[in-house]
Order: structure tokens, then C-alpha cells, then sequence
């Protein structure tokens, strides 16, 4: 036993035997195995591995997001593009007959296009990356589940007769903190040792035989596509819910990422998208219907105030009547006309005319009507909601991070607690080793004493 304990040193899975003699009511003795179980201590262990599980894949998916947009300074994202068309646009409102300027308003515009058709990329991306995962979880979920079975069989069964199950509750054990990182779970005990396993909401996931884990993978993501659900025994698993997320175990996490923060955020894109088309529209100087102008997008319409189009932040581009290198003018910036003679403003063609300009600067800190599902102040300029939108992103990263490390110091005690009554102590098992030699030789030297009388006997007799 001593020597099964020193071989298992440093053995995450394996709890500590003993090896206990007890007196029978008939006056014999008997020595018994008996293992280390902490049952309490092995429930706070899967509930601080799902919640620092569900945690750090929170985590992962914000940083995700993050980095898409230059990481702490956010230096890529729209809000930090649109601080620069402002100020280009400033500039050429002081300087309306440079063409120069009135080229790096484009140039800016550009980039500001770039910086939405790229996160919106990104976050359909991480929807795509997180879609796997939930496959790829579920897959190993119900591998671990059908092992989970034959474990728990042979469990039940080795109680039931008497027999040493002792390996096989750590095999049990091993699986229970596996399956509680992929989906938090509760823990029942019944006769014979059988172990029930519920999510940590309440639907069974084990009972005598597992429950079916389903879900159907979708293989490519855009703004119009909603994943499938992942079912437990009939039951869709719920998304985590904030930065701080109450979920446990990767799987709510994933949900919340894929079905709840990535849609909001490009929920977020396509406003700001939205804003700068109604920002920079052109009006028809003869009565006639607004237009796109800097910026537009295929349907070549003005998009519904205060209504999102969903994926409007991957098809939003500079129009080409401005753009030199598609053979525009950028100039019509200043005059207007990107649509043609009936919304040029600059009639007579003055090269200090500023006042179309002054009024993009204007429109871009005026405010307007956003969606409510952007999760974002709804009366804002197209300036503070792309603001904002980065302060939304942050502050969940934020206390995803805070959590993240407070779950993982909590895990971290708890194993500690949990590893300081199951796991093998070197020292201590050396010690008991010591014992027992010192045991065996005060045996040996017993009975060498015992055979030195006995021979002098037979001499004194023979």
C-alpha cells in the first residue's frame, strides 16, 4: 500500500490509501483499504473548475475581440478611425481649395471602412471558431459521459459485492472534474457509491446512463446567421450571462460568446455603419430623395434611421465618385454631386465654399437614433456610439479579467485544500515506510531470539 502511494507522488488523480486493521466482534483481525474520499471537498472542485472554466473562455473570446481592434489602445477600431476623419475633415474645412486635404479625407474615409468591413470580419470569425469548439466539446462531452458509465457500472458493482473499487473511483473522479470544465454539474450520491450528475442548472446529465448531448454544427457565420442550440436530455444549455459570467463550464460561455456578445457587437458595427451613410448623405437640391454620398453600400439607398441592417458594417464602402484611384473626384466632398448635377451645392464652384464640409462635421457630432439591441445609449452622435461601443467591449473585458483572476485563485485554494487530504505526501509516506522497517526488524530480532532459546533448550534436554 505505502509503495502504490509513493509510485502515485504528484498524481493529480490518484487519492491516498490507508491501510486500516480493525477488530472483528469474534476477536480477529483484518486489515482494509481505505481511500481518502473527500466528497465535499471533490463537489467545491468541480463547481471552481466549471466556473473558472466558463470564465477563462469568456476571457478568450473578449480578448478575441479585442485584439481585432489593436488590444488596449484600441488603436484599429472604428471610433479611433472616425477621430481622424473628423479632424481631416476640420482641416479641409480650413483649406476647402486643397485637394491634398480633400484626398485625405478619402484616405481617412478609407480607413474608417477598412476598420468596420475588418471587425465585423473578426467577429464572424470568432462566431465560425466558437461554433467548432461547441462541437468539438460536445463530441468530448459524451465520449466522457460513455466512460463515465463503465466507471460507475463497476463502481457500483464492486460496492455492492465487496470487492476494492478503489482505482475506479479515481478514474470517476478524474472524469467528474473533466466533464464539470466542459458543463458545471451538481453531484448526487445513491447507494453502492452511484453518482448523479446534474448541470449546474438543473437538468440531468447522468443518471444510470448518460443523457444525450446534441448539436448540430454551423459551418460558416455572417450577421443573418443564428447557431443551433446545444441540447442536454432535451434541454437548450443557457448562455453566461456578463463580463462576470454566472455560467459554468466552457459550453455556457461559448453560447454567450457566439450567440450573445459577438451579435451585439456586430449589432454595434452595423449602427456605426448605419450613422455615417445617414451622416453624409447627399440631398437633392430640387426636392428629390436623399442619397448616399462619402460612404454608401450596394443597395445604394439610405438605410432606415434607428433600424439596424444587419451586415451592413461588411458591405459599407467609400464611393467610388470620390475615390482618385477609381478615377473620382475627391473634391465633390467640398461641392457635393457625388450623385450627379442635382445635388451639387457649390453651384457656382468657389474654391473657399465650406459649407458642405462644415456640415459633415457637424452631422458626425449631431445626434441621432441608434437600435436598442446595439446595448448602447440610443440617442447618440455617430462619434460617442462608436465610442461607446469600445467602452461596452472594454468594460466586459474588464470584469471578465477581474473574474478570471479571482476564479482562478479560487480554484487554485480549493485544489490545494482538496490535494492536502487526498493527495500523497512523500515525506509522510517515507515515514510510515520507516515504521514499517523498524517494524519488520524488531519482528526479525523476536524471532532470533526466540530460536536461540529454543536451541538452548533442545541442548539442555539432549
Amino acid at each position: 500500500m505505502i509503495s502504490t502511494n509513493i509510485a502515485n507522488t504528484g498524481n493529480e488523480n490518484y487519492v491516498r490509501r490507508d491501510a486500516v486493521v480493525t477488530q472483528t466482534v469474534y476477536g480477529f483481525s483484518s486489515v482494509q483499504n481505505e481511500r481518502s474520499q473527500q466528497m465535499a471537498l471533490l463537489r467545491q472542485m468541480a463547481s471552481s473548475t466549471g466556473q473558472q472554466s466558463a470564465q477563462s473562455t469568456l476571457l478568450d473570446g473578449l480578448t478575441t475581440l479585442s485584439d481585432a481592434l489593436g488590444g488596449n489602445d484600441y488603436e484599429l477600431s472604428p471610433s479611433a478611425y472616425l477621430a481622424n476623419l473628423q479632424s481631416s475633415l476640420q482641416s479641409f474645412a480650413a483649406s476647402p481649395g486643397e485637394y491634398a486635404l480633400a484626398s485625405t479625407v478619402v484616405t481617412d474615409a478609407i480607413d474608417v471602412v477598412n476598420s468596420l468591413n475588418n471587425a465585423t470580419a473578426t467577429t464572424q470569425e470568432l462566431r465560425e471558431d466558437t461554433d467548432a469548439q461547441m462541437f468539438e466539446q460536445v463530441e468530448t462531452l459524451n465520449k466522457l459521459l460513455a466512460e463515465f458509465k463503465i466507471v460507475n457500472d463497476t463502481v457500483v458493482r464492486q460496492t455492492a459485492t465487496g470487492g476494492n473499487a478503489d482505482d475506479y473511483l479515481d478514474r470517476r473522479d478524474t472524469l467528474l472534474k473533466e466533464i464539470s470544465a466542459i458543463v458545471g454539474v451538481s453531484v448526487n450520491m445513491r447507494d453502492n457509491s452511484d453518482m448523479v450528475l446534474y448541470t449546474y442548472d438543473g437538468t440531468t446529465l447522468f443518471e444510470t446512463d448518460p443523457r444525450e448531448v446534441s448539436f448540430v454544427r454551423t459551418y460558416t457565420y455572417d450577421s443573418t446567421v443564428t447557431g443551433n442550440a446545444i441540447y442536454i436530455d432535451g434541454t437548450p444549455v443557457r448562455a453566461g450571462v456578463g463580463g462576470n459570467t454566472d455560467g459554468q463550464g466552457s459550453l455556457a460561455s461559448l453560447v454567450q460568446i457566439r450567440d450573445v456578445i459577438a451579435p451585439t457587437f456586430q449589432t454595434q458595427l452595423d449602427e456605426i455603419a448605419r450613422g455615417l451613410i445617414e451622416a453624409f448623405q447627399e440631398v437633392d437640391t430640387l426636392g428629390g430623395g436623399e442619397l448616399p454620398g462619402l460612404f454608401t453600400w450596394p443597395t445604394g439607398t439610405v438605410p432606415a434611421t434607428g433600424t439596424v441592417e444587419p451586415g451592413l458594417a461588411a458591405l459599407i464602402q467609400v464611393n467610388p465618385a470620390v475615390r482618385s484611384d477609381a478615377g473620382g473626384d475627391p473634391m465633390l466632398i467640398r461641392d457635393g454631386g457625388i450623385n450627379g448635377a442635382a445635388y451639387v451645392q457649390n453651384v457656382d464652384g468657389s474654391s473657399g465654399y465650406t459649407d458642405l464640409i462644415n456640415s459633415y462635421v457637424d452631422e458626425l457630432a449631431a445626434n441621432r437614433s441608434f437600435s436598442a439591441d446595439a446595448d448602447l445609449k440610443t440617442d447618440a452622435s455617430v462619434l460617442s456610439f462608436a465610442s461607446n461601443s469600445i467602452g461596452w467591449l472594454e468594460e466586459l473585458r474588464s470584469n471578465a479579467t477581474t473574474a478570471n483572476e479571482n476564479k482562478q485563485a479560487l480554484y487554485e485554494r480549493t485544489f490545494q485544500t482538496y490535494s492536502s487530504k487526498t493527495a500523497v505526501s512523500l515525506d509522510e509516506e517515507l515515514s510510515l515506510l520507516l515504521d514499517v522497517e523498524q517494524s519488520y526488524k524488531a519482528a526479525a530480532k523476536l524471532v532470533s531470539t526466540v530460536d536461540e532459546m529454543l536451541r538452548a533448550v533442545l541442548e539442555m534436554a539432549g
